[in-house]
């Protein structure tokens, strides 16, 4: 394997300390992710050098020139505050023709539009939930074609930030609560859609034009959970003494026809094709009793921590965690944006 000078880009609040000594469960899961990427690069070999960015894309520019990294491991997931600006510094990363790890920009931004994207899938005949969106200071009404209860959560908002039990509403009152709530905390969009009963069900994409797929991972809940709702909150996803508390955990799924894995795998590699992705993501499903499929959404450059969805799909996989990172590195160098070939 070759040794890479790789540039690793994270939020300027979360580059990871040396070691994990002596932080709590609850500083550690600030910046997991990036202490496991950095610290399993080094292990692996590379030269790496992690980057704090914010609101200056001079001091990529500045690092670039500096250290001229052969690849940089992207693991910003916004820009200057705002989720919706991330796809930006890719394209900057494009416009330098320097390689990096992850989703192209119009991906990263089809992604991220949680109504496009959705009407993209509904246009090539996708199922998924009916849906409304909320856009902020207009007047809105309960919609009338959607059937309660419904899923009320942010438009751009990733990695469960904003959804709580609150966020499934069973009539009008909880519905104008719910989205006035995330209209004032959150300042976004919000988007209503009708909640599926189900098993809420992950699977990883990886490549570029040739796609795989890893094993379905399937959220579960333990026995001390049957006064909450299966879905996957901020606590549920973030929230380790939750977790711990409702027996909460990300496990390959079991009980499974083998038949609706092939059909999963598939609309999986469909819905990663129609929003034009690259490098990794994860696409969000439910499956219902009826044996029915639903695409919840599509997520770009998903938490690649060791233990996360993404990970534990591969190492079902037989993949372990440097092999899985350095695929995602080949991937990003052989991406090439002028001919999109993998």
């Amino acid at each position: 394997m070759k040794k890479l000078r790789i540039l690793v880009l994270m939020h300027e609040d979360l580059i990871p300390p040396d070691s994990l000594k002596g932080y709590t469960d609850k500083e550690i899961v600030e910046w997991k992710t990036e202490y496991d990427v950095v610290s399993e690069l080094k292990d692996m070999g590379h030269e790496v050098r992690p980057l704090g960015v914010y609101d200056d894309i001079g001091v990529v520019r500045k690092a670039i020139d500096e250290f001229e990294p052969h690849i940089a491991f992207n693991l910003l997931e916004e820009f200057h505050g705002n989720s919706l600006f991330d796809y930006h510094v890719v394209s900057y990363l494009e416009l330098r023709k320097q390689h990096y790890t992850g989703c192209n920009p119009r991906g990263l931004m089809l992604a991220h539009d949680k109504a496009l994207s959705k009407k993209l899938l509904y246009f090539h005949r996708i199922r998924l939930p009916k849906f409304q969106v909320l856009p902020l200071d207009k007047k809105y009404s309960v919609p009338k074609r959607l059937k309660f209860p419904l899923f009320v959560k942010s438009l751009v908002e990733d990695g469960s930030y904003g959804i709580s039990q609150a966020s499934v509403v069973y009539n009008e009152e909880k519905f104008r609560e719910r989205v006035s709530y995330l209209h004032e905390q959150l300042g976004t969009p919000v988007i209503a859609e009708e909640y599926i009963e189900g098993r809420e069900l992950y699977i990883s994409v990886v490549g570029n034009t040739r796609l795989e797929t890893y094993p379905v991972i399937e959220l579960m809940f333990g026995e001390n959970s049957d006064d909450i709702l299966k879905i996957a909150t901020s606590k549920v996803k973030w929230d380790w003494a939750y977790q711990k508390k409702h027996g909460i955990d990300t496990v390959v799924a079991k009980n499974i026809p083998q038949e609706t894995r092939k059909r999963i795998a598939n609309l999986s590699k469909r819905v990663y094709k129609i929003l034009g992705m690259t490098g990794y993501a994860r696409i969000d499903l439910r499956l219902t009793e009826q044996g029915d499929i639903y695409v919840l959404e599509a997520n770009a450059n998903p938490d690649i921590a060791y233990g996360e969805e993404l990970s534990c799909a591969a190492e079902a996989a037989g993949i372990s965690y440097d092999a899985l990172l350095q695929k995602v590195i080949n991937y990003g160098l052989r991406y090439d944006p002028l001919t999109r070939i993998s």
